[in-house]
């Protein structure tokens, strides 16, 4: 018989995070992170799921892909007009969510919306690999289709129509920055007494506090 889902559980006990431990700016923070996780080889921890909600606060969440990081917020490519896309349109609000299961650590990450510059959405699209370039093309993401054979079609279409040029990026598709407003930093502990530190924008810098479990 199958295991009962409430018996699984997990002791979390690699590592503490104090207050001493952590940079005075989150972003830092989060690139020392980062960089334990790429050192881990963990797979995909660039992936993030990404929450966002239509205008009257219905909710959705998938998971994408983290291309870009600074100081002005956490970066991701996608489909203007998909319903991602649209959502953010309408409320331009989001919550990010990484978790690296393997390092006992999770980073949230709450924030405004607002897409990057063309310049920047044309560069990164124009690092894509020719196949992913002309997928951009090929979706009408979030949209129905009646079958995966519609999408390869319109692949070889478009392989023709491009053949021996350049894809250009379509105006539909490019980035988005989320400018972080709270950040927290959550790492496993024993007895479920987690560490979880949190900053907040304050006063043109940032807090931190320590939160209960």
């Amino acid at each position: 018989m199958p295991r009962n889902v409430a018996d699984l559980r997990k002791e979390y006990t690699r590592a503490g995070l104090t207050e001493s431990d952590v940079a005075s700016d989150p972003v830092e923070q989060f690139r020392r992170w980062f960089d334990e996780a790429l050192e881990a080889d963990l797979h995909e921890p660039n992936a993030f799921v990404l929450a966002t909600a239509t205008r009257d606060g219905l909710p959705s969440a998938r998971v994408v892909l983290l291309k870009g990081l600074d100081e002005r917020g956490f970066v991701f490519y996608t489909n203007y007009e998909g319903r991602k896309g649209r959502e953010l349109e309408e409320n331009p609000r989001a919550a990010l969510l990484f978790y690296w299961g393997e390092l006992e650590r999770q980073v949230r990450v709450e924030g405004t919306v607002s897409r990057t510059s063309e310049e920047e959405s044309d560069a990164y699209y124009a690092s894509r690999p020719r196949g992913s370039r002309l997928g951009a093309w090929a979706s009408e993401q979030s949209r129905v289709v009646e079958g995966r054979e519609f999408l390869e079609d319109r692949i070889g279409d478009l392989e023709a129509e491009y053949e021996g040029r350049e894809v250009p990026r379509p105006a539909f598709w490019g980035g988005y920055r989320v400018e972080p407003e709270a950040v927290e930093f959550w790492q496993g502990r024993e007895n479920r007494l987690h560490d979880r530190i949190v900053y907040r924008r304050e006063d043109g810098g940032w807090k931190t506090e320590r939160l209960q479990p």
